[in-house]
């Protein structure tokens, strides 16, 4: 049976791992830190997917609040075990992800997608999700 909980510092190692599967490369290290930083936050949340004791996806969320829009929660980083894919994990960590945004007062869940991404495009278009604009990303060093 899989289970969905709130992320502890212990997952560090293997939410390293599964995030390594979508070409993110973090140290266990950088991971529990951020972890804990997200713990103490009112504002974020990370729930994990649970398989016979091991983490096989996890989702990670934020309360946002901007000048251009009404508070909303967004979805920053969804992953499941690639031999877990198709097995309605995704779907069970944006279900907990969709109850709490509701807990947050907010009737609108966001997330990005880089468009290389063709499978978790089509994942997200099928449960519900609808495009609403395209954009590029850019970056900095300050």
């Amino acid at each position: 049976m899989i289970i969905i909980r709130e992320v502890v510092a212990e997952d560090a190692s293997e939410i390293t791992i599964l995030s390594q599967q979508l070409g993110y490369s973090m140290l266990p290290q950088q991971t529990a830190q951020n972890i804990n930083a997200l713990k103490q936050s009112k504002h974020n949340e990370v729930f994990v997917a649970v398989y016979q004791q091991e983490v096989i996806g996890w989702v990670g969320l934020s309360y946002i609040i901007s000048l251009t829009s009404a508070p909303l929660c967004e979805i920053n980083g969804l992953v499941v075990e690639e031999q877990f894919r198709g097995r309605g994990v995704g779907k069970m960590l944006i279900e907990k992800a969709k109850e709490w945004s509701k807990n947050k007062g907010v009737n609108k869940l966001r997330l990005r997608c880089n468009v290389k991404r063709k499978e978790a495009l089509l994942f997200y278009q099928k449960i519900g999700f609808i495009e609403v604009k395209q954009q590029k990303v850019f970056e900095i060093t300050p």
